[in-house]
């Protein structure tokens, strides 16, 4: 089950179900700011961020639109430094890293 609350993109190289363990970078689309567009990240990536807006209680987009506003690099690296930043802490306290 993807816990995303985004879906995948819908190519052929994006399985419908992410596999955790899978190194490969897939695309993902998304809505970010308001604008669709889409983002390359390794499942572990894109399942993490799901389980972290879900325990936010906010959408996966929410989640990377306020990463977007914050970022000063590329998107797919400034989400990878949030989810391990948040993992390192421990999401589960609902306090976001800087």
């Amino acid at each position: 089950m993807n816990r995303a609350q985004d879906p995948p993109a819908s190519t052929a190289e994006t399985p419908t179900r992410p596999d955790p363990l899978s190194q490969a970078i897939r695309k993902h689309s998304i809505t970010v700011a308001g604008h669709r567009t889409s983002v390359s990240l390794e499942d572990a990536f894109w399942i993490l961020l799901g389980e972290i807006a879900q325990s936010r209680h906010r959408s996966v987009s929410d989640l990377v639109t306020e990463i977007d506003r914050d970022r000063s690099g590329n998107l797919s690296s400034a989400i990878r430094v949030f989810v391990l930043r948040e993992v390192a802490a421990g999401f589960d306290s609902g306090v976001a890293s800087s």
